[in-house]
């Protein structure tokens, strides 16, 4: 049996005593972890220390290139300049599914491997999979052609990236660790980096419906990311983005698919539209495309012939019916006024109790649920009128979803002090 050069208690105590770690600790730490040879109680006790205690930059880097190094790199040996992005999670964010045919038909390659739900946030390959016949699951031989074919893919990460992230994500789950920077960061960082893509748009949400509550914890986020990305070697920006009130009238699955089509026909929302406008502009000029205009893309049609072939490239059928709620419930406005609070963090629960979520990583979820928001904040609404639809096969579900939206949903005779805009910062490398 082999020595090994590190014992976890003094890593551990390290950290506890707040003395910054250094290069071969961390390194050998993540490595034996992933080996099995640290336990997981012991890394949980790091885990925690690490929350209490923080870590400089350099130890963030580091603690990142430990994280990529248990595992593989894609090598995405395509002809296009290869750009990702990447959102920290909110309540309607469906706009990957825009996004990524759309900057894909202005000429990058756009390798965007996604998640699933967990709580209130939705998950990117959830809501794809509400298409029939569409598949998460690729080989890298796979994503690597249609990189080049199609130039999108989107799809769940490979099992060899980053394997001490997926073992270390599931622990911070049930330890109380989830809301830390560094291993925030670090978590998001090794996953995309191993990915292999030249730049990366990190889109961080600030707001109820967010992870970071308020703009200076999601801008401290932000810079941590953007800090990481420089220090191995990828370009990378972060937009700030608007997380109080559920982006565009969708949220849930399969609703959030058909309001993502819309989008690529040259319709939707506009706060989704803006937004996905945004992200294609920084994510061109990481690409060297900058004199593209992706407004005129979106308007041309070319974004929606991209997404097309990217979900029939995956086994899906674009031109498929998407599941339809077997139950829906209307929510009214108790009075006339003016919509002054739609919560976000309120809508994303309701829709997770009507189906659309799991509360564990191995629970189903139904493609069906979800909820149509059909009034924004600032706008007038009489009594009686419809606010919100609720989508569910499980008719059970209601009260739950209703009892979630109490206090979330308020009618007022004033209209709501002014809303943030969509983009509240961009913080860029170095």
């Amino acid at each position: 049996m082999s020595m090994e050069p590190f014992a976890a208690v003094d890593v551990i105590r390290a950290k506890r005593d707040g003395r910054r770690l250094d290069d071969e600790q961390i390194a050998w730490v993540v490595d034996a972890y992933t080996r099995g040879v640290v336990a997981e109680e012991q890394m949980s006790a790091l885990a925690m220390a690490i929350f209490l205690r923080g870590m400089d930059a350099a130890e963030i880097a580091r603690w990142t290139g430990a994280m990529i190094d248990s595992g593989e790199r894609l090598a995405l040996a395509v002809s296009r300049p290869t750009v990702d992005k990447h959102s920290t999670g909110g309540v309607g964010d469906k706009i990957t599914l825009p996004l990524a045919p759309l900057v894909a038909a202005c000429g990058a390659a756009v390798p965007q491997l996604s998640g699933r739900g967990l709580g209130h946030t939705g998950g990117t390959l959830d809501k794809l999979e509400s298409i029939p016949g569409w598949r998460a699951e690729l080989s890298t031989d796979e994503i690597v052609r249609q990189l080049d074919e199609v130039g999108a893919v989107v799809c769940a990460a490979t099992e060899g990236l980053a394997p001490a992230d997926r073992k270390l994500y599931a622990l911070r789950d049930v330890t109380a660790t989830v809301e830390s920077i560094p291993l925030i960061a670090s978590s998001i960082m090794s996953k995309k980096i191993a990915e292999g893509s030249s730049g990366l748009v990190l889109d961080v949400k600030a707001g109820s419906g967010a992870f970071m509550k308020t703009p200076e914890l999601a801008r401290e986020l932000a810079r941590t990311l953007v800090e990481i990305g420089t220090a191995h070697g990828v370009a990378t920006t972060a937009l700030l983005t608007e997380m109080s009130v559920p982006l565009g009238a969708a949220v849930g699955n399969a609703v959030e698919v058909a309001e993502a089509v819309e989008v690529l026909r040259g319709g939707g929302p506009a706060d989704v539209v803006e937004l996905t406008l945004a992200l294609a502009r920084e994510m061109l000029a990481l690409a060297g495309l900058s004199e593209v205009d992706p407004a005129e893309v979106l308007a041309s049609g070319r974004a929606y012939e991209t997404w097309c072939r990217m979900i029939r490239a995956q086994g899906g059928d674009p031109e498929a019916a998407l599941p339809a709620p077997e139950h829906v419930h209307v929510v009214e406005a108790e009075r006339g006024g003016v919509l002054s609070t739609l919560d976000a963090y309120a809508v994303g629960v309701a829709a997770w109790r009507l189906g659309a979520g799991r509360a564990r990583r191995s629970d189903p979820v139904q493609y069906a649920a979800g909820i149509r928001c059909l009034a924004k904040p600032g706008e007038r609404v009489a009594a009686g009128q419809p606010l919100l639809e609720l989508h569910t096969d499980t008719p059970d579900a209601v009260p739950g979803a209703l009892a979630a939206l109490d206090g979330g949903v308020l009618v007022t005779d004033s209209a709501p002090e002014a809303t943030r805009p969509i983009v509240l910062d961009t913080v860029r490398g170095s």
